[in-house]
């Protein structure tokens, strides 16, 4: 998942599961809600689809505002209620918000405020500064009297501003003044702990309430089980609360250390006896003795709620669980026991339902809703429409956003951000511009979560310009904030926008004196730069960030290794490794896989295995992929013993050993010939999960042909050409060990089935073939292969041309124009490639082809060598064309490229092609009189050249004259045994250089 699509997906609740009959049952049951149908909501304008995770359930809002005359209300969509206050408290609350001396405005008022307009007051302030401020000015007045209700305001302020001090100085002055906690303070305790990410410290306040007397009322358990379920401990949650309706509550049972807590919550090293030691704790007021006899009586009794918050809260509990039959039943036990159902609690069921797969469900309840007459707001709409659109029904989707305004509702930011991230990731920039110039008509900004969506929707459909407009539009208006703007640059750096990337990085802040002071946007930039495979500009950035006072995270280093890792810059990346733990890091498990695996990769596995105990040292545990990388680093070398030794030390680790790691350990026993171990680690492959795989399958094979065992080599490649498994590589190592045994003929039919089949897709698989035909002596078919894999596109390699070279010498091409155009080759003259591929073409006849390759270097501009003028020359000749082939020859002079032995060959070649007895005498007579040197391939030249001109009389002589010059016809035969036997070395050499390596291919 990239950046992007992290910073997107806020979804609050999400499940895999089914929507169970169980749940339906309940629903229709026990609700009496019945099987309602399911309104007709298609739209006929689109029809996409949508995997957007943008919803958040609602939670209900317990602030008001108060409203003035005059004063300006606010735009926000989630505007706040107002609320109308008599007498002079509008007066005095304009002053305070007018004013920052706060004892000054309140002094000018005389009149003699109550107690309920002194917690109106303090509950107004919206810094907690001016809370206390408030306060002490009512403290200080000798007729006032402390209140329960007052310090519950200030206790909350404190809390929610995280003034733990304040906190505690507050509760002792509590004590001191004789005011006794209530219900009411303890919930309130107990919510800002939990919010503030103390769930431990949270749930102490319960403890203390008990050991005080106190029994917690219907809110404080409501709270309690929302800090729980907030942090994912739905059974401790479900506990508490059942416990409560049985009148027992006790926390001795929780193991409060074993808390399950997000990443973000801080809590504080602190036991429960340290905690009740502390002054916090051994102060607050224990329950008057007048009311302990009544609170026995009911402590113990059984109770059910009564509050609709609390339903609500339940419900979302067990839906968040995945307890889908206790939300089904909670609810119609809400209905049965006559408690009002809200909003709040049907858009809780209606999330429920449909992020479990039943919408048709989730509609009636809408359904219902309005039945009962509770009006859905514009949150109802916004989950149908998430869930629609997650569900991939973007006609229902955008029909529930025209409900909201059909329902007399308007959009909300939640509203437009669903519905513009479902429509971006279907890619309908129709739809999406059309909802754009809609926002715009109504003065609706576009949310910055939205913009990152939208920017990857344009470049998935290559307007690029757009793209950018629609960026610069938005920086008119404010600058996106630094997440947002990391979110864009991975966008633009997954599409391989390397330069849009840095211009979003480099971009200008519109804030004065504001600068790249986020480490989230190095880390993407970096991540950007490895992607691109610029590896010392992601180096460059890292230390340009360290000398700006920006110090890289964990996040920083692990990708940074990581990305050098995977560049085999391992120098850089064991260094940044050591300075990450000198900075108080510990590299994830996957960065020090990386930094092994590649070690493993270059065998330098002495430091692989340091690396490993390095990561032991560090307190990190290996996983199967660190194992499965030092596995098979040592199978790669052949070290079975190393190799069995991980193995065994990751069982013992607890474990289970992977198809990745099996063949792994596989692959070691074939290098090594172990056919046992070899079996037995296939079929404990079979046994588990996935089964054995084709590069499992393709060893055996292998291993089975290097031990010559052919029949069950045979019967594992049919098993796996039955099940259409074979690939290329299973067919070229059957095809080796049939030549190997002798088995030409079942070796060409494979050749045949593998060029049929369409397994040629790379060099070295066409290379197979290609020795498979030269070794049978199909010439022709090797010209032919060789020209499709041209115009494949497959550029042919040296394991190519070595055969090549082979098929030439086996043709009965002159062993010194092989070897001329061998050198050319190595050399990397101007056109040896296609000098070469002329050579074979018109050596087998496909003179069409040869002349048209001989065209392309003719043509050219380059300066040929005499390699390339002798080609040219043999091919037009081949074909018939003398008169060509002699031209080429007096241009070979003109040019001043001197003719040499291979030249005289071809043109004895020319003279015996047209008939040219003299001149092929003339040649002879310069060899009988030692004018040039002798060589059986001039000899053999003029003999075919006689032969040609129909004198046999003549190649009677030459014939002579040869034997005579190499001494005798068992010296020549000897000669032919000798060139035979470099023929067979040179396809053995071929057969080494071509074999797969089955790592490789895969």
């Amino acid at each position: 998942m990239s950046y992007a699509e992290n910073i997107l997906g806020v979804s609050s609740f999400s499940s895999s599961s089914s929507f169970s009959s169980t749940f339906l049952t309940q629903i229709s049951t026990k609700s009496h809600l019945g099987h309602l149908p399911l309104p007709n909501i298609r739209s006929h304008c689109f029809r996409l689809h949508c995997h957007s995770k943008t919803l958040t359930l609602p939670t209900k809002s317990s602030s008001y505002s108060y409203s003035i005359k005059g004063s300006s209300s606010s735009s926000s969509s989630n505007r706040k209620k107002k609320k109308n206050y008599g007498g002079l408290l509008p007066s005095i609350l304009r002053s305070l918000e007018l004013t920052d001396d706060v004892e000054s405005a309140l002094d000018s008022f005389d009149e003699k405020l109550g107690p309920k307009e002194m917690t109106i007051i303090l509950k107004e302030q919206r810094k907690w500064e001016r809370v206390v401020r408030v306060f002490e000015w009512f403290k200080s007045h000798e007729d006032y009297v402390p209140n329960v209700i007052h310090y519950n305001v200030v206790l909350r302020a404190l809390g929610k501003a995280q003034q733990w001090d304040q906190l505690r100085l507050c509760w002792v002055e509590m004590a001191k003044n004789g005011v006794s906690p209530s219900n009411n303070t303890y919930s309130m305790l107990v919510d800002v702990y939990g919010k503030a990410g103390l769930v431990k410290e949270s749930l102490l306040w319960i403890k203390h309430m008990r050991m005080r007397g106190y029994f917690p009322d219907e809110v404080t358990m409501s709270t309690v089980v929302k800090v729980l379920k907030d942090v994912g401990e739905f059974d401790r949650a479900d506990k508490f609360f059942k416990d409560w309706c049985v009148g027992r509550v006790e926390l001795d049972d929780l193991d409060l250390d074993s808390l399950t807590l997000d990443k973000n919550s801080r809590l504080m090293p602190i036991s429960f006896k340290h905690f009740l030691s502390t002054e916090l704790f051994k102060t607050g007021g224990r329950i008057p003795a007048s009311d302990i006899m009544s609170l026995s009586n009911t402590e113990n009794a059984p109770r059910k709620p009564r509050l609709t918050s609390t339903y609500n809260t339940m419900i979302d509990l067990y839906g968040k669980a995945g307890r889908l039959k206790d939300a089904a039943d909670v609810f119609a036990d809400m209905l049965k026991s006559g408690v009002a159902a809200d909003t709040i609690t049907f858009n809780t069921m209606i999330f429920v339902c449909g992020s479990h797969g039943n919408l048709e469900e989730a509609e009636s309840l809408l359904v219902k809703m309005e039945e009962k007459s509770i009006s859905p707001d514009t949150k109802t709409y916004n989950i149908l429409l998430s869930l629609y659109a997650d569900a991939g029904n973007i006609d229902a989707a955008l029909s529930c956003y025209r409900r909201i305004r059909e329902a007399g509702l308007f959009p909300d930011v939640v509203t437009h951000r669903a519905l513009l991230g479902a429509l971006c990731a279907n890619n309908m920039v129709q739809a999406v511009e059309n909802l754009l110039n809609e926002m715009e008509k109504s003065h609706v900004s576009v949310d910055e979560h939205s913009l990152p969506g939208i920017v990857k929707m344009y470049l998935n459909e290559e307007a690029f310009d757009k793209a950018n407009d629609f960026l610069q539009k938005f920086q008119l208006n404010r600058e996106p904030s630094s997440t947002i703007c990391a979110a864009i640059i991975d966008v633009f750096a997954e599409k391989g926008l390397l330069a849009q990337a840095e211009n979003i990085f480099y971009r200008e802040r519109n804030t004065a004196g504001k600068t790249r002071d986020d480490v989230v946007e190095y880390n993407v930039m970096i991540k950007a730069y490895g992607k691109a495979k610029l590896y010392d500009e992601a180096v460059s950035l890292f230390k340009v960030m360290k000398n700006r006072g920006i110090w890289p995270d964990d996040c920083t280093y692990n990708s940074l290794i990581q990305m050098l890792s995977g560049a085999e810059l391992l120098d850089q990346a064991r260094a940044l490794m050591v300075e990450m733990q000198e900075m108080g890091f510990k590299p994830h498990c996957q960065t020090f896989s990386a930094v092994i695996g590649c070690h493993a990769h270059l065998g330098q596995l002495s430091d692989a295995v340091s690396v490993y105990q390095e990561m032991l040292r560090a307190g990190v545990k290996p996983n199967e992929i660190v194992y499965g990388s030092l596995i098979n680093g040592f199978a790669e070398h052949g070290s079975l013993d190393e190799a069995l030794e991980y193995f065994h030390m990751m069982e013992e680790s607890g474990l289970s050993a992977n198809l990745v790691v099996l063949t792994s350990l596989l692959k070691s026993y074939c290098k090594v010939g172990n056919l046992d171990g070899a079996k037995a680690t296939f079929q404990q492959m079979q046994n588990i999960e996935g089964g054995v795989d084709l590069i499992a399958c393709n060893s055996m094979i292998s291993l089975f042909a290097d031990l010559g065992l052919v029949s069950e080599a045979k019967l594992a490649f049919d098993n796996l050409r039955e099940k259409g498994w074979a690939d290329g590589i299973s067919y070229a190592t059957m095809m080796f060990l049939y030549r190997g045994v002798g088995l030409i003929d079942e070796a060409m039919e494979l050749a045949e089935e593998m060029k049929l089949s369409g397994l040629l897709r790379d060099c070295v698989s066409y290379n197979k073939v290609l020795v498979c035909y030269a070794t049978s002596g199909q010439l022709y078919e090797c010209a032919e292969l060789i020209h499709q894999m041209i115009s494949q596109k497959f550029l042919p390699n040296d394991g190519t041309f070595r055969v090549l070279f082979t098929v030439l010498k086996k043709g009965g091409f002159a062993i010194e124009a092989v070897e001329q155009l061998e050198s050319s080759y190595k050399e990397g003259k101007p056109y040896a490639r296609q000098a070469a591929f002329t050579a074979l073409y018109s050596l087998v006849g496909m003179h069409a082809l040869a002349l048209e390759s001989v065209r392309t270097f003719l043509e050219s501009d380059v300066d040929l060598d005499s390699s390339a003028y002798n080609v040219a020359i043999y091919a037009y000749a081949a074909a018939g064309d003398i008169n060509k082939a002699l031209n080429i020859y007096m241009k070979m002079k003109d040019e001043h490229v001197e003719p040499d032995f291979v030249t005289d060959i071809n043109l004895v070649f020319c003279y015996g092609k047209a008939g040219m007895v003299e001149g092929v005498k003339r040649m002879f007579s310069q060899l009988q009189y030692g004018e040039m040197e002798p060589s059986k391939s001039m000899f053999k030249a003029i003999i075919d050249a006689f032969r040609n001109c129909n004198r046999r009389d003549l190649c009677e002589l030459v014939t002579k004259e040869m034997n005579i010059t190499f001494n005798s016809e068992e010296h020549s035969e000897n000669l032919s045994d000798t060139n035979s036997e470099a023929e067979g070395e040179t396809y053995s050499e071929i057969e080494s250089e071509t074999e797969y390596d089955t790592d490789e291919a895969y």
